[in-house]
């Protein structure tokens, strides 16, 4: 049985799709609310590895209106990093990893390929 941890918003249709189509496939789960519970930067750092991205943006809600309150477009690297931490909200979701691997599960079907 694969063991998948989902960084899930309960508000998030894509992000409830997604767990429950890991729950479909029986996959034994753990549910980081990253909400409640924002990553350290370098957990932030790890995800990025793990999904195969170098820019922080390609993480990032951009369309989100704190992305703008708090001048982001202007912001580099770790700064970015540092919003993500502090605003949880701007991570994009749902992030799903299995062993060293992630995607986003946008669209959820994305999981498939690790599980």
């Amino acid at each position: 049985m694969n063991h998948a941890v989902i960084y899930h918003n309960p508000r998030c249709s894509k992000s409830r799709q997604t767990l429950a189509l890991l729950e479909d496939k029986g996959c034994d789960i753990t549910v980081i609310e990253y909400l409640k519970n924002a990553p350290e930067p370098g957990e932030i750092h790890k995800l990025m590895t793990q999904l195969g991205l170098t820019d922080p943006r390609d993480m990032m809600r951009t369309k989100e209106e704190e992305y703008k309150q708090l001048g982001l477009a202007e912001q580099q690297g770790e700064a970015l990093i540092q919003a993500m931490t502090t605003t949880p909200k701007l991570i994009e979701r749902p992030i799903v990893v299995v062993g060293e691997r992630a995607v986003f599960g946008r669209p959820p079907e994305n999981v498939l390929e690790l599980i």
